[in-house]
C-alpha cells in the first residue's frame, strides 16, 4: 500500500507539473503571437495596393476577371457562364456603350485567356475560377430587374424632354432654316472612281441610283436606342441631328435624302466621323444596310465605309452588330452594294480585334465568291479583306476548308490580281493544312512557272512568289520531292542573282535546305512508300 501511494503521489505530481508547463507554453505562444501580429500589422497597407486587372479582362456582365472568355456573334467578349445564364433566362443585356450583344454563336477567346493568365502570373494573382452557375443566374436576374427599372425611368425622362422640344418641332425648325441644301448635296457628290484603291483611308463618294431590289433578310440583332444614345444626340450639331431624325422617318423620300446627306457629310468632313458614329446612328444604319430600296441601301453602306475609316470607329461598328447585315449585302446585294460592302469589311478587318469575329460571322464565303466579280474594285477589296483576315489562324483554317486554295491557284495561273493572291497564299502557307492543300493544288509548279517566265517582270510580285515558296519549303520531304521535279533549284539560282535583297535571302535558305544531305536522303527515302501514302505522284519523283 505504501508503495502504491508513493507511485500515485509521484504520478499526480508529474501531471500537475505538465499542466503548469503546458499553460506556460500557451501563455508564451499567445505573447509571441501578439508580438508577431503587431510586427506585421502594416501588411494591410500592402494588400490595399494590389494591382487591379485591366478593364478588358473583366466580364461586361458579371464585372469579374474572366476565367473562360468567349466571343459572341456581335464581337463582344464575356465569361462563358454569364452567356449561358443570359440564354437560360432569355435575357439580352444592354451594355455600357448602349449596344446589345448577340449570343447566337459562341467561340473561345484563347488569346484573351492567355493574356489573362500572363497578367495573373506577372502580378502574383491567382488564376480566376469559373463562377458558379446558380449564382451567375441570380446576378443576371437582378441585373434584368435593374435594367427594367432603368428603361422605365429613361422612358419617362424622354417623354418629359419631348414636352419641351419635340422631334416634330425640331424638324420644322430645320426646314425653316436649313443648314445645307440637300438637293445640291445629292448632285454634288460624284461617282466613286473605277480605279482600284490600295489604302483603306479612301472614302466612298456617291453614285447614281440603281434599280430597286428586294431583300427579305433583317438583322437578328436589331435593337432600339438607349439612354446613352440620347446623350449623343444632345451633342450633335443641328445638321447631324436633322439627318438622324430623317433617317428614322416613315417617309422613304426623307430617308433617301438623309442617306445621301450622311454619305456626303462623312466623306467631306473627316472631323465629324468619330463624333457622329453613335450607337443610335449605327442602329439605324443596321436596318438600312438591308433596305429593299436600292438607293437607300447603296448610300447607307457607302456612309458606313466612310465611318469605318476612323480607327476609333472600327471596333465600335463591329460591336453594333452591323457585320451580319453586311454579309447579307455581300451575298445578295446589287453590284454597287457589293462593292461598298466589301470595302466596309476590308476597312473593319484591318483592326486586329475584329479579324476573328468577322470570320465567325460568315464573311469568308461571300468574299471568296466575290474574287470572281466583274467589278474590279469589288475584287480588290475582297482580296485585301481576305489577306487581313487570313492573318488569324482560325480564319486560315476556315478558308482552307472552304476550298480557297484551288481557287487562288487558278487565279494565279490566269493572271488575275497576282499580287493580292500571292499575299493570301503566303498567309495560308504558314500552317500545315495550308501547305498540304497548296501542294495538292500544284502550287509549286505554278510558282516555278511564273518565276521562270517573263510575265512577272521584277519587283514585289517576284518577291511574293519567292516568299510563298519559302513558306512551302517547311513542308519537309514532300516539298523536296515536288520541288526537284518542278526544277525549283535551277529557277532559284537565277533568282538569286537578280532578286531583291529579301528575296535573295529567302532563296539562299531554300537552296541550303535542298542541299542538306541531298544524296543521303535520296538513298534513305522509300519513294515507293511515299507514293503509296498519296503524298506525291510518279511525275513528281526525282530521277534516280
Amino acid at each position: 500500500m505504501e508503495f502504491q501511494d508513493a507511485v500515485s503521489f509521484v504520478v499526480q505530481g508529474s501531471l500537475q507539473k505538465n499542466r503548469v508547463s503546458h499553460k506556460a507554453t500557451e501563455s508564451d505562444a499567445v505573447t509571441s503571437g501578439r508580438k508577431w501580429k503587431i510586427f506585421y500589422r502594416p501588411s494591410s497597407t500592402f494588400a490595399s495596393k494590389k494591382k487591379q486587372p485591366p478593364e478588358e479582362f473583366l466580364c461586361p456582365i458579371l464585372g469579374s476577371l474572366m476565367a473562360d472568355p468567349v466571343i459572341v456573334s456581335s464581337g463582344h467578349t464575356f465569361e462563358r457562364v454569364s452567356v449561358q445564364a443570359c440564354k437560360t433566362i432569355n435575357f439580352t443585356p444592354r451594355l455600357s456603350d448602349g449596344s446589345t450583344p448577340d449570343f447566337s454563336t459562341v467561340i473561345p477567346n484563347l488569346a484573351l485567356k492567355s493574356a489573362i493568365a500572363k497578367w495573373c502570373h506577372n502580378s502574383a494573382n491567382l488564376l480566376p475560377e469559373p463562377p458558379d452557375v446558380a449564382s451567375s443566374e441570380k446576378f443576371v436576374l437582378s441585373l434584368m430587374t435593374r435594367n427594367q427599372k432603368t428603361d422605365s425611368s429613361i422612358q419617362n425622362k424622354t417623354e418629359s424632354q419631348k414636352v419641351v422640344i419635340t422631334e416634330e418641332e425640331l424638324i420644322q425648325g430645320m426646314k425653316e432654316n436649313p443648314p445645307v441644301n440637300f438637293n445640291h448635296a445629292a448632285t454634288e457628290v460624284n461617282r466613286r472612281p473605277a480605279h482600284p484603291y490600295w489604302n483603306s483611308e479612301e472614302s466612298a463618294g456617291s453614285s447614281p441610283a440603281s434599280p430597286p431590289m428586294q431583300l427579305s433578310t433583317r438583322p437578328s440583332c436589331y435593337s432600339s436606342a438607349s439612354s446613352s444614345e440620347i446623350e449623343v444626340i444632345v451633342h450633335c450639331s443641328p445638321e447631324e441631328e436633322n439627318i438622324l431624325a430623317k433617317l428614322r422617318s416613315s417617309q422613304v423620300s426623307e430617308i433617301d435624302e438623309a442617306a445621301i446627306s450622311l454619305r456626303k457629310l462623312t466623306k467631306t468632313r473627316e472631323d465629324t466621323r468619330a463624333q457622329i458614329c453613335s450607337p443610335r446612328l449605327l442602329s439605324v444604319l443596321r436596318s438600312l444596310v438591308v433596305s429593299k430600296y436600292a438607293n437607300i441601301q447603296v448610300n447607307a453602306v457607302a456612309a458606313l465605309v466612310n465611318l469605318s475609316l476612323e480607327k476609333v470607329n472600327k471596333v465600335k461598328i463591329l460591336r453594333s452588330g452591323i457585320v451580319p447585315p453586311l454579309v447579307d449585302a455581300l451575298k445578295g446585294g446589287c453590284p454597287e452594294v457589293q462593292e461598298h460592302a466589301s470595302g466596309a469589311i476590308f476597312s473593319l478587318a484591318v483592326h486586329d480585334d475584329n479579324k476573328t469575329a468577322i470570320g465567325v460571322l460568315g464573311a469568308l464565303p461571300p468574299l471568296l465568291h466575290l474574287l470572281q466579280s466583274e467589278n474590279e474594285r469589288t475584287r480588290n477589296d475582297s482580296a485585301l479583306a481576305l489577306y487581313h483576315l487570313s492573318l488569324v489562324q482560325s480564319n486560315r483554317t476556315k478558308m482552307i476548308k472552304l476550298g480557297s486554295v484551288p481557287t487562288l491557284t487558278s487565279m494565279l495561273k490566269s493572271g488575275k490580281m497576282r499580287g493580292h493572291v500571292l499575299l493570301i497564299l503566303c498567309n495560308l502557307a504558314s500552317c500545315g493544312d495550308g501547305r498540304a492543300a497548296m501542294l495538292d493544288a500544284q502550287a509549286v509548279e505554278c510558282l516555278v512557272g511564273l518565276l521562270s517566265g517573263s510575265e512577272l517582270g521584277s519587283g514585289s510580285t517576284r518577291e511574293s512568289c519567292v516568299a510563298v515558296l519559302y513558306a512551302l519549303s517547311h513542308g519537309g520531304l514532300r516539298f523536296k520531292a515536288v520541288a526537284r521535279a518542278a526544277g525549283v533549284v535551277e529557277v532559284l539560282k537565277k533568282e538569286e542573282k537578280v532578286g531583291s535583297e529579301r528575296a535573295r535571302e529567302k532563296v539562299k535558305r531554300i537552296l541550303e535546305m535542298m542541299r542538306v544531305k541531298e544524296e543521303a536522303e535520296e538513298d534513305d527515302v522509300d519513294w515507293e512508300a511515299l507514293l503509296d501514302s498519296g503524298l506525291c505522284s510518279l511525275s513528281q519523283l526525282p530521277e534516280l
